[in-house]
């Protein structure tokens, strides 16, 4: 069910309502965090510009493991958590 809203999202062009920052880390926080690092707000974004259905994730922890940026390169992330505690407070979570 998920991915069906995701999917639609993903083609009309959606501007978050609200922002606030992480206070604690999360699965949630670590994607975003991963998304955030490749110049992207969050998911529905990466979807609209890249304009994919799926992000790739590790199948053992669900977070995001590769990343296409804006200028065509490539980030890989590990399958464990990259976010450190210090890191989380600067990620924002976009509410629409």
């Amino acid at each position: 069910k998920k991915s069906e809203v995701s999917g639609v999202m993903a083609k009309a062009d959606i501007k978050p309502k609200s922002i606030h920052h992480a206070k604690t880390w999360s699965d949630d926080v670590e994607n975003l965090y991963r998304f955030q690092q490749a110049g992207y707000r969050d998911e529905v974004e990466y979807k609209q510009v890249k304009q994919v259905d799926t992000v790739e994730c590790w199948p053992e922890t669900g977070f995001v493991k590769k990343l296409q940026r804006r200028d065509n390169t490539f980030y890989y992330y590990n399958k464990q958590r990259e976010c450190e505690d210090k890191e989380v407070p600067k990620v924002k979570v976009y509410v629409y």
